[in-house]
């Protein structure tokens, strides 16, 4: 059976940048057994800390998208998230928001593998950890990264989000 079209998306994405697990080795889109729509539930799936999970957020950002990959382990907090980035609004997108500039459901939203590169950010906390887990495109796929290889194939840039 072929892949959802978003999981090759972002396989290819992955490829596409040279993309590297904790173990140095290429990062691979993994199919879990059932849909993981949270932290953690993806945690518990994958046998891992909630912390090394990385939340694909996306915001409104003054009508702008942006993408915040956070740490499982804590919240976003808007407010001081917008002040440090010079907006004045920044809430939660909706489902049809986060569609169209992403191609992507809530629950899956990858940190690549959209249409057009999103501006990101990208949470320190999720520097503490050897690998973290992303959403791979639907919300029972996942890959393994690193905080620096996130930073890296996101053109990202390092925050503090909470």
């Amino acid at each position: 059976m072929q892949p959802h079209p978003n999981v090759q998306a972002v396989q290819q994405a992955l490829d596409d940048a040279g993309a590297r697990d904790g173990s140095g080795g290429a990062s691979q889109v993994r199919l879990l057994p059932a849909a993981v729509h949270t932290a953690a539930a993806a945690a518990e799936a994958l046998g891992v800390g909630v912390g090394a999970i990385a939340n694909s957020l996306i915001f409104d950002a003054d009508d702008a998208p942006l993408l915040v990959l956070t740490s499982g382990a804590h919240r976003v907090d808007t407010a001081g998230l917008a002040a440090s980035i010079g907006v004045t609004r920044l809430r939660r997108a909706t489902p049809e928001f986060v569609r169209q500039h992403t191609g992507q459901v809530i629950g899956g939203v990858a940190p690549v593998g959209h249409p057009r590169p999103l501006r990101t950010l990208v949470d320190t906390a999720l520097a503490g950890y050897g690998e973290v887990w992303a959403a791979g495109g639907v919300p029972q796929a996942v890959f393994p990264t690193t905080y620096a290889e996130l930073l890296r194939i996101t053109s990202g840039t390092p925050a503090e989000v909470a």
